[in-house]
């Protein structure tokens, strides 16, 4: 089991701490999972209580044995529920309060106005843009855990090459990718902030699939099994001198990478194989010019005009309902900062680390690349590895 030494989550607490006190804010509360697991190194139902100044201090409801176990913070006291907390933080030197955060953009309602009641003369405010910003630099601990999950992925897409055979279905090979991913250690789960925003492992989609739109926030959407869950692989025949395309997402010890390969059986047509190429160029683009203080909204143009001056701006990043972006920051959670995107007037960072996804599509599929990198000073260094021309078997 591995578990987040106290040095990192000390260092996380700290800048955080950083910019609640900049923000005039007293304290934060945080009860979202990935905001739980980034900051107490656990997602045991708890409220984790920040100060501006202090230590933190994790209020634990279930399991609190598990809690004390999984995390390195030194205060973790059990909390029989929920409306003891503010008699839990009182009882412990905390406060009185005038502004406390809360994680506004994933609380629901309903928590919002029980918390408000908690602390009636207490002004209640958004600490999410901070707790985003924080998380959207990674550290030398966490850049190991993504490539410890790109080495999986780089399994999963030899792998690939061996299963795919012509007449099996996607959901056929599906199964037996996402079976590989959990027996070498995938936690089955890919968490996503957005609300509504619903991902298994990713897309596995052929030929006029690909073509499928969808209501997920993605260049590709796909059949799915049914208007349940209507994206990914369907039932659809893998046929031959179609596209196949793998976008999955590997996770390992809570961290995410996102890496998509296009497969084929036989050969591709012109158009599909041209397209491919134009996306490795946007790639190769975005790589040299993605350095600390380039603009993400910038960089999400330069790689609209390159796909313009190709003839292919009506493919490019989804058809006929194309998405505003060609890169997404990723670590704990799939949909995290930066985002390169249209009108995202924000500088890249060295140590963040976005996942680029150049792709076309058109009626008779997808291509394009998908790679996860991080941002250092000579540019985006790439952290999933493998071929990335049309792969054909």
């Amino acid at each position: 089991m591995r578990l987040t030494p106290r040095e990192e989550l000390a260092r996380r607490t700290s800048r955080f701490q950083k910019l609640l006190r900049q923000q005039g804010i007293d304290g934060a509360v945080i009860v979202q999972n990935a905001d739980l697991f980034y900051f107490a190194g656990t997602i045991q139902r708890s409220h984790l209580f920040v100060p501006a100044e202090g230590k933190p201090l994790l209020l634990v409801k279930k399991s609190f044995a598990r809690a004390r176990e999984e995390s390195a913070l030194e205060d973790v006291v059990p909390l029989e529920a929920s409306r003891e907390l503010p008699g839990a933080l009182a009882a412990r030197g905390y406060g009185p309060f005038s502004r406390l955060g809360f994680e506004l953009d994933v609380l629901p309602a309903n928590d919002y106005f029980r918390y408000q009641k908690m602390f009636p003369d207490v002004k209640i405010v958004d600490i999410s843009p901070l707790v985003r910003t924080v998380r959207a630099v990674k550290s030398a601990y966490e850049l190991e855990l993504m490539r410890n999950a790109a080495a999986l992925n780089q399994l999963m897409f030899s792998r690939a090459r061996e299963l795919l055979r012509e007449g099996m279905t996607e959901v056929e090979l599906a199964g037996r990718l996402e079976a590989f991913y959990r027996c070498n250690g995938h936690q089955g789960c890919v968490r996503t902030r957005s609300f509504n925003m619903e991902v298994v492992y990713g897309h596995l989609l052929s030929g006029e699939s690909c073509f499928a739109p969808g209501f997920l926030e993605s260049p590709t959407g796909g059949e799915g099994l049914g208007p349940a869950f209507p994206q990914g692989a369907g039932r659809k025949v893998i046929r031959r001198n179609e596209p196949v395309l793998i976008d999955y997402v590997g996770v390992l010890d809570g961290y995410l990478v996102d890496q998509s390969r296009v497969f084929c059986l036989g050969r591709l047509p012109d158009r599909l194989v041209r397209a491919h190429r134009v996306a490795l160029e946007i790639q190769e683009l975005l790589k040299e010019k993605g350095r600390p203080g380039a603009m993400c909204s910038e960089l999400y143009e330069l790689a609209v005009n390159v796909a313009e001056k190709n003839g292919l701006r009506e493919h490019f990043m989804g058809c006929p309902e194309p998405v505003a972006f060609v890169g997404h920051g990723i670590g704990i959670e799939l949909d995290e900062l930066p985002v390169i995107a249209r009108g995202y007037n924000a500088p890249l960072e060295e140590g963040m680390v976005v996942a680029l996804e150049p792709k076309f599509v058109f009626p008779e599929g997808a291509v394009g690349i998908e790679n996860t990198f991080v941002v250092t000073r000579r540019g985006l260094e790439v952290l999933t590895i493998f071929e990335e021309d049309i792969i054909y078997v």
